[in-house]
């Protein structure tokens, strides 16, 4: 099971958490019961409420769009982890260039 975590930038300030799950499932097509699969096999992660309540932002929707193309793809949950994994890694890696590349030498 890949860490919900793992690789994934801090949220920043427009991802902020906005939808309900069954918006969420509106907008990416996709049934209630499925997202809450995809967060307890860690492949997302959204915000709560104090009560509990599953709140999604911008950017856990397209991570949701994400998991419905790979799944498309044929890959099953496991593959999909993996991918999102280095995805996300690949990102961080080009942040750390860019930020690299800017130091003046």
């Amino acid at each position: 099971m890949a860490d919900p975590a793992a690789g994934r930038a801090p949220r920043s300030p427009g991802s902020r958490a906005l939808y309900a799950i069954s918006v969420a499932a509106e907008l990416t097509g996709t049934g209630q019961q499925n997202i809450r699969l995809y967060e307890t096999r860690g492949l997302l992660t959204p915000s709560r409420t104090a009560g509990g309540t599953r709140q999604y932002s911008d950017h856990d929707i397209a991570v949701l769009q994400r998991i419905g193309e790979l799944l498309e793809e044929g890959l099953n949950l496991a593959g999909v982890a993996k991918v999102l994994e280095l995805e996300a890694a690949n990102v961080k890696l080009h942040r750390a260039l860019e930020r690299a590349r800017s130091r003046p030498q």
